[in-house]
């Protein structure tokens, strides 16, 4: 039978025992199935398997026609936003906490494994987002977020203040203590916890959400996804102000700056088991009520 995933990747968190231990099982099992598999180079180091081949990250991206990602979903975060740029599908297996975007058990990672390899699977795509700081014109820096890229003052608690347009239009000014600029995807991390809407991940779609606004009438929004978000930082700012991209790569930016938030060219192909249900995602991770009868 002619393979699905001639090449498959493996990429977990360095010197983690559990990480360590699935990948292990996982590397075995594929290598009896006869596929050729690349271990990424900083796990690599920590699994004892011999003529084991190693390969960096993004070269798993250019050789490899799958990925699984063993770790939690900050990890898959970082792995998903270098892998968006290749044509590779991409698994998650859970050794972190909640798991939005690890979908398979390391307790019974084989079975579901097994079945999506023989393409009984779903695959959906997931939008990024870019974010770019210019000064007096210029770009100065830029990274992606599967998440959010988040505006906040260098110190907890510290006010700043900036005006925010969509597509070149002014929506308003703010005092607070930053924006979240959330994808569908990451509507359940960051965004949700400063109560800002869930997404459902089909959604073509951004949310805004003010951080601790000094303002009352100040509400999370939901724009098109197809937006350019511009936010302008007042000259009065303290000088200690960031862009973080999903809480891992942080933009420095100074007062005057403009931040450029938009979708990017690239996406993140996710692959699912065929019994994946988003909603009982969500009623799983946050303990939602099953139903009455």
């Amino acid at each position: 039978m002619t393979q699905l995933y001639k090449t498959i990747g493996l990429i977990g968190k360095p010197n983690h025992v559990g990480a360590t231990a699935t990948i292990t099982a996982v590397h075995n099992y594929l290598i009896e199935r006869g596929h050729k598999v690349l271990v990424e180079r900083s796990v690599a180091k920590f699994i004892d398997i011999d003529a084991i081949e190693i390969e960096a990250l993004t070269d798993i991206g250019v050789k490899a026609d799958l990925a699984i990602v063993v770790g939690g979903d900050g990890y898959m975060l970082g792995a998903a936003r270098v892998l968006s740029g290749y044509n590779i599908g991409v698994i998650g297996v859970n050794r972190g906490n909640l798991g939005f975007l690890t979908d398979l058990s390391p307790n019974e990672v084989i079975p579901p494994l097994e079945e999506i390899l023989d393409g009984k699977s779903r695959s959906e795509q997931r939008f990024i987002i870019e974010a770019e700081v210019y000064r007096h014109g210029k770009l100065k820096s830029s990274n992606s977020a599967v998440n959010e890229a988040v505006l906040h003052a260098g110190k907890v608690a510290n006010m700043i203040e900036f005006e925010v347009y969509i597509d070149g239009s002014f929506m308003f000014s703010q005092r607070s203590d930053g924006l979240i600029v959330s994808t569908p995807t990451g509507s359940t991390a960051y965004s949700m916890s400063a109560g800002g809407p869930i997404l459902t991940p089909n959604l073509n779609a951004l949310s805004l959400v003010p951080m601790f606004p000094h303002t009352l009438t100040s509400r999370p929004i939901v724009v098109d996804g197809d937006s350019e978000i511009k936010l302008i930082l007042a000259n009065e700012n303290y000088e200690n102000l960031q862009v973080s991209c999903d809480g891992h790569v942080i933009l420095a930016v100074m007062p005057g700056d403009e931040v450029i938030i938009k979708k990017s060219p690239t996406t993140l192909r996710l692959i699912h088991p065929l019994d994946h249900d988003y909603f009982n995602v969500l009623r799983s991770k946050l303990s939602w009520g099953n139903k009455l009868y």
